[in-house]
């Protein structure tokens, strides 16, 4: 089995046509974004010049986002770069999104995924579940038990970092089941490698830090509008999505991926003697536990509180006011670094090296996209784009522009990193939200789980590459299954975000 670092490798695997419609794409982009930038740049707007220049800045921003011309964490530092030498905001303002505390969730998150990696946690779980004997050789059963846990650990942790974990144990199974005489391996492997990364994909819709788009719409919203959306809160209209679209998953992959596949007695032992190497849990596997298990108390404390009613009382105030989110997270990352694995010999569960190989260039890009975020409201270029569009809409009202920015991520995340589409469309759906007067929550939340999707290429997320990389994806496969998930997702985020929304909010 893969480790998850070697995994990653398959972000980067496309066939030869792929790789040559990605390089000519990055190309373009080197020379279109540029383009754009002087463009707008000497155009006649009819903006303030702060504004005028922040338009020519994204311009190039956004097409070096959706062709990947350059890194994109290097293009969401190019922003507030370029934002400072043009003069559209002091050097402290365009760079103080960087140490937002969101930034923090996301440090402590990573370093409790990473953790969980280091001691083999993940793999531990998922074993385990995998072992039940109510699972036993139903396909679909196996099937179903395997993409739950993918979805569950994906809350939590990486949707890339969940499919490099899950895939290779999924391409096991169908290796065993074909060595022992059951029928429909590859039919088998098709349906396990699509609910790894689709499920992952969902997964990450439960809670603020399953999926980085979750908290660049939290982070957005609570620094452009002042609304504060708490772990629960978010839990609150994520987990039912997650549920929904689980649930669906489940029975489509049930009806159109497993029917017919057999698999004998023998094939389920490979996760037996998988489970038998992990052995008892270790010292670190419980440190990282313990760690994980305080983190998440610490988050969902608040949504206790509020749904005994007393939320309002002074020592949940107090709880709130001193546990925050990024708080929480980084107590849980220290935690990681006292708690031993062996005393005598000083050894803790989690080292600086190991530590740094969390992925610093989400981080980057949340802070970039939130600078340009808050600089487009700043300058005024926020509001004008907001008036621009509104009056293109016959009735702006909160389900119009709900759906609109749904569908619009859902295509832009097909595109682009999901990531970049959030940092993208998120700001657009609130300026126009307030152009038009009416609450922005419902058109943010739409646009933020709509940035998760993106089901139909390997481009998409890096979860599809990683499945496609298996050799048992079809592209026409991937496309005809992910069409089907992206319109049943677009009606389920809609319908609960409009539901739950004026609810929870």
């Amino acid at each position: 089995m893969r480790t998850y670092h070697e995994a990653l490798g398959a972000v980067e695997s496309y066939s030869p046509a792929e790789e040559q419609f990605n390089s000519r794409r990055r190309t373009a982009g080197l020379f279109i974004g540029p383009i754009a930038f002087l463009i707008l740049l000497i155009a006649p707007l009819p903006l303030p010049a702060p504004a005028h220049r922040l338009a020519a800045i994204l311009a190039m921003v956004v097409v070096f986002w959706v062709t990947e011309a350059l890194p994109l964490a290097i293009t969401a530092m190019i922003g507030p770069v370029l934002a400072v030498v043009l003069g559209v905001a002091a050097v402290r303002p365009a760079f103080a999104s960087f140490s937002d505390p969101v930034i923090f969730v996301f440090i402590g998150g990573f370093m409790l995924a990473e953790a969980m990696f280091v001691h083999g946690v993940d793999r531990r779980i998922a074993f385990t579940a995998l072992s039940w004997r109510a699972v036993g050789s139903g396909p679909g059963r196996i099937l179903v038990v395997y993409g739950g846990v993918t979805a569950l650990l994906s809350m939590w942790m990486s949707n890339t970092a969940t499919t490099a974990m899950m895939y290779p144990i999924g391409l096991s199974i169908a290796a065993h089941l074909a060595r022992t005489g059951g029928q429909g391996a590859r039919q088998f492997a098709l349906a396990a490698m699509l609910m790894t990364s689709f499920g992952a994909s969902i997964g990450g819709l439960g809670t603020p830090v399953g999926s980085p788009p979750n908290l660049i719409g939290i982070g957005m919203l609570e620094r452009i509008t002042d609304v504060d959306i708490t772990f629960f809160q978010w839990m609150l209209v994520g987990v039912p999505a997650f549920a929904v679209m689980f649930t669906f998953l489940a029975v489509f992959f049930y009806f159109t991926g497993v029917r017919g596949v057999t698999v004998t007695e023998g094939s389920t032992e490979v996760v037996r003697e998988e489970m038998r190497k992990l052995g008892p849990v270790s010292p670190g596997q419980r440190n990282v536990l313990i760690a994980f298990g305080t983190t998440v108390t610490l988050w969902v404390t608040p949504g206790v509180f509020a749904l005994a009613g007393l939320d309002q009382m002074s020592f949940a105030l107090a709880y709130a006011r001193a546990f925050p989110e990024s708080v929480a997270a980084m107590i849980g990352a220290f935690l990681l670094f006292v708690l031993p694995i062996d005393w005598r010999a000083r050894r803790f569960t989690l080292t600086w090296d190991q530590a740094i190989r969390i992925d610093w260039g989400i981080i980057l890009l949340y802070g970039g996209g939130l600078a340009l975020g808050e600089l487009a409201f700043s300058t005024g270029l926020a509001e004008a784009m907001g008036k621009g569009i509104t009056s293109w809409i016959p009735e702006p009202g909160t389900v119009a522009l709900t759906l609109l920015f749904t569908a619009t991520a859902i295509v832009l995340s097909e595109a682009t990193s999901n990531t970049a589409a959030a940092n993208m469309i998120v700001p657009i759906a609130i300026a126009v939200a307030l152009a038009a007067g009416v609450r922005p929550i419902e058109p943010a939340l739409g646009a933020t789980l709509g940035a998760s999707m993106g089901f139909m290429m390997p481009v998409s997320t890096p979860p599809n590459a990683i499945v496609y990389s298996s050799g048992f994806v079809p592209i026409t496969a991937m496309m005809r299954y992910g069409v089907v998930l992206d319109v049943v997702g677009f009606i389920v985020i809609v319908s609960l975000v409009l539901l739950l929304g004026p609810l929870v909010f």
